[in-house]
């Protein structure tokens, strides 16, 4: 799979599979217009890294907007080779890559609420070790929960997680104060013989239904209100209330994912995309443009600093004292020679040697950390702005 390299289309498209594998990108054209419409507004160019950062902001105030969309085309690549590296360690999983790709870009929120760009974090590099951790843990949830049976999956659930499926599925407050209350009422009767044996449990009995039926009757009369708690239940009412518990449990854990370029219910044509309502704010891209490149120029200049510094530290003495003497004392190649009662030459080498260990890893760490293609164009960007910084370092110690 290519990258893309063009803004718009990193905001705008989505990966298509076929079957297990990438076949393409689709492009979302509500979302093309919006970033055309972004970039149009300003003259000068900008990373997309400017873009996810503007469109995070966005996010914050509109979190079901525009911008998360914008955002979830975006971490398109981050999320593919998430899935691609995590699935590879689960040897014996029967998910495939575009499983735990739709697994965790379904979680998109999560990290979207995890990142914190005030820090000068890079959402990439965070979304793909939160991607990670994600698909991972969803899928030990999901292998332990593909092996219980409804019964086994209810007596293993928290109250706080049973609580939030039953509201995900729209119920009335009412009817999940009840819901609650019976699923309880089943924990305290429904114990297993054997500790281990939780996994596989069989439906409750008729004489368990009815144990179960006759402590919700009486725990209702004080735990609920007084027109609900007047409804006696039956057997059947109960085991139907467990059942829409496990449902809501199962798709709360595990969402079904509606693509935002699938037909609006009841048309033909037209895209759920196109109800998307949200429109850039002229005012905050301003005001973004302003303080997020202020802010990104400061963090990466103190980031350069820390790096640099610190690498220069692990350089051998020799290599120290020879950077000392050239940009320090601002000594020519011929005294250094002297002062180190060597050979031109060799301090020509000496030095030329340390300039390129301090280069590629300046590269190195640019490539892995602010995601820098490098071109021969942007090594020789990198290489005068070594030579500028170790200038400007030494001068001023």
């Amino acid at each position: 799979m290519l990258p893309r390299q063009d803004t718009v289309e990193i905001f705008s498209t989505f990966i298509q599979f076929d079957y297990d594998r990438f076949s393409g990108w689709a492009t979302d054209t509500r979302l093309r217009r919006s970033i055309r419409q972004s970039l149009s507004k300003i003259s000068v160019e900008n990373s997309a890294n400017f873009w996810a950062l503007y469109w995070h902001k966005i996010w914050q105030e509109q979190p079901q907007g525009l911008a998360r969309e914008h955002l979830t085309a975006y971490l398109q690549e981050v999320c593919f080779w998430s899935a691609s590296k995590t699935i590879s360690g689960f040897s014996s999983s029967q998910y495939t890559v575009p499983d735990c790709f739709q697994i965790a870009i379904a979680r998109i929120d999560k990290v979207l609420k995890g990142f914190d760009r005030e820090r000068g974090f890079n959402l990439k590099s965070y979304a793909s070790i939160t991607f990670g951790n994600l698909i991972r843990e969803l899928l030990r949830q999901k292998k332990e929960i593909d092996i219980c049976s409804d019964w086994s999956l209810l007596r293993k659930l928290s109250q706080k997680r049973m609580t939030a499926a039953l509201a995900n599925a729209g119920l009335e407050q009412r009817i999940i104060e009840q819901y609650i209350l019976a699923w309880n009422c089943l924990k305290t009767i429904y114990v297993p013989e054997k500790a281990n044996s939780t996994r596989k449990l069989p439906k409750p009995n008729r004489e368990t239904w009815q144990s179960i039926t006759n402590l919700y009757n009486q725990e209702s009369k004080t735990q609920l209100s007084p027109s609900t708690s007047s409804e006696t239940v039956t057997i059947e009412s109960i085991e139907k209330w467990m059942l829409i518990c496990v449902k809501a449990v199962r798709s709360y854990l595990f969402p079904t994912v509606t693509s935002i370029n699938k037909p609006k219910p009841g048309y033909e044509s037209g895209e759920i995309v196109d109800s998307i309502v949200g429109e850039v704010d002229e005012s905050l891209l301003t005001d973004m443009i302003a303080n997020e490149e202020a802010q990104q120029r400061n963090q990466q200049q103190t980031d350069i600093n820390q790096f640099l510094t610190t690498t220069i530290n692990q350089l051998q003495p020799e290599s120290q004292k020879l950077l000392e003497l050239y940009y320090s004392l601002g000594l020519k190649q011929a005294e250094i020679a002297q002062e180190l009662d060597t050979q031109q030459y060799n301090v020509s080498r000496k030095l030329s040697k340390v300039r390129k260990i301090l280069l590629k890893a300046l590269a190195q760490w640019s490539q892995s950390t602010m995601h820098i293609s490098l071109t021969s164009d942007v090594l020789n960007n990198i290489s005068s702005l070594l030579e500028e910084w170790l200038a400007g370092y030494y001068s001023s110690n």
